[in-house]
C-alpha cells in the first residue's frame, strides 16, 4: 500500500484550498481517484456535465495541483489525460516557531500526521481510548481517526512526516538538527531479545540506522494506559539523531557521514522524515513508535534546529 498525501497550510497554500471549493471539482477528484486517468471527454460523459465546464475546472485543478495532465496522440489530434495528484488532502496550521533559547527552534508532530504511508502486516494504531480500525489490516492506517493515535506499530515499511523547515521561513543558517522520539522493535506478545533495523531518512537521504535490541512488556509504560494489554508492547527507547556539519549521531554516538550538507536543508520549504524497516534489513524485527499518551515519554516525534546566532 503506497498513498500519496497533500499537508496544506491554509496560510500558504490558498490556490489548494480554491480548487477543492467547488462541488464540481471534487466530483472530478473523486471520479480520477475511483477510475483512474480519464480525458476531459470522459470525464464529461461520467459526470454529464458539458464539456466546457469540465475544461475549466480541470485548469483550475492543475493549477492547484491537485491534478496532472499529460498530452497524448488521439484519432484525432491529441488529448489531454487527467491523473489524480494526491490520494488525501490534510489541512493543518503551520506550527508555530518555538525558540528554545535564541537560536533552537522546536516543531512537536504527533504520531498520526504522517503525509504517506507504505507498511505490512502484523501492524495497527491505537489511541489512549482504544483500536483504530482493524488490526494487520494495512488500509487501516487511512482511517481520519489516525490522527488520534498514541501508538503505531507495523512489520516492513515506513511512515514519511512533512516538517515546515522553520529555519528557513525565519531566514536562519541551521547548524544542527535533532530527531527525538520513542521507539521499539515489534514482536507479537514482545520480547527482550528481538533486534530490529529502524532507519530515518531525510528528505530521501539515508541518514542512517539503529538496532533497537527488543520489543519492551516486562512492566507497563510510564503513561500506556491500563486497558492496554500487559502482553502488548508498553514501552521503547528515547533516541535522538542529530546531523551535524561532519555526520549524524544517535545519542551521540557517531553512525553515518551523511552531514548537513548533504541534505541541503537551505534549499527545502519542508523537511521530510522516513521512519522505516527496509525489506532487506539484517534484523528485520518490525517497529513500534509511542507517542503521547504510550510508553515512558509522553511526547511527539520532535524536531529541533540549531541555527546560528
Amino acid at each position: 500500500m503506497s498513498r500519496n498525501f497533500l499537508v496544506v497550510d491554509p496560510e500558504e497554500n490558498i490556490e489548494v484550498l480554491k480548487g477543492l471549493a467547488s462541488p464540481i471539482r471534487v466530483r472530478i477528484l473523486k471520479a480520477l481517484h475511483a477510475e483512474g486517468p480519464l480525458n476531459g471527454n470522459e470525464l464529461a460523459e461520467r459526470l454529464d456535465l458539458p464539456q466546457s465546464t469540465v475544461s475549466t475546472n480541470i485548469q483550475i485543478l492543475e493549477t492547484a495541483g491537485l491534478i496532472r495532465t499529460e498530452t497524448q496522440k488521439a484519432r484525432k489530434g491529441n488529448q489531454k489525460i487527467c491523473h489524480s495528484t494526491f490520494d488525501e488532502v490534510l489541512v493543518m496550521f503551520k506550527e508555530a516557531i518555538a525558540p528554545l533559547g535564541d537560536n533552537v527552534i522546536k516543531v512537536a508532530m504527533p504520531l498520526g500526521l504522517y503525509t504517506s504511508c507504505e507498511v505490512s502486516a502484523p501492524c495497527g494504531l491505537c489511541s489512549t481510548e482504544g483500536i483504530i480500525g482493524l488490526l494487520d489490516v494495512p488500509n487501516t492506517f487511512l482511517d481520519p481517526d489516525r490522527m488520534k493515535a498514541g501508538l503505531i506499530w507495523f512489520t516492513r515499511g515506513f511512515l514519511e512526516y512533512q516538517f515546515p523547515n522553520n529555519a528557513k521561513l525565519a531566514q536562519n543558517t541551521i547548524e544542527s538538527m535533532e530527531f527525538s522520539l520513542e521507539l521499539s522493535s515489534e514482536v507479537p506478545g514482545t520480547s527482550a531479545d528481538w533486534p530490529s533495523d529502524i532507519t530515518l531518512s531525510v528528505n530521501g537521504t539515508e541518514i542512517g540506522t539503529w538496532m533497537s535490541a527488543g520489543d519492551y512488556g516486562d512492566k507497563r509504560g510510564v503513561y500506556t494506559p491500563h486497558w492496554w494489554k500487559l502482553k502488548g508492547s508498553q514501552y521503547g527507547q528515547l533516541k535522538s539523531w542529530r546531523v551535524t556539519a561532519d555526520g549524524t549521531y544517535v545519542d551521540g554516538m557517531k553512525i553515518s557521514p551523511v552531514s548537513l550538507s548533504d541534505l541541503d536543508l537551505a534549499n527545502h520549504h519542508s523537511i521530510r522524515l522516513r521512519i522505516a524497516v527496509k525489506p532487506e534489513a539484517k534484523h528485520p524485527g518490525g517497529i513500534n513508535i509511542f507517542g503521547r499518551g504510550f510508553g515512558n515519554y509522553d511526547q511527539d516525534i520532535v524536531l529541533r534546529l540549531q541555527t546560528a546566532r
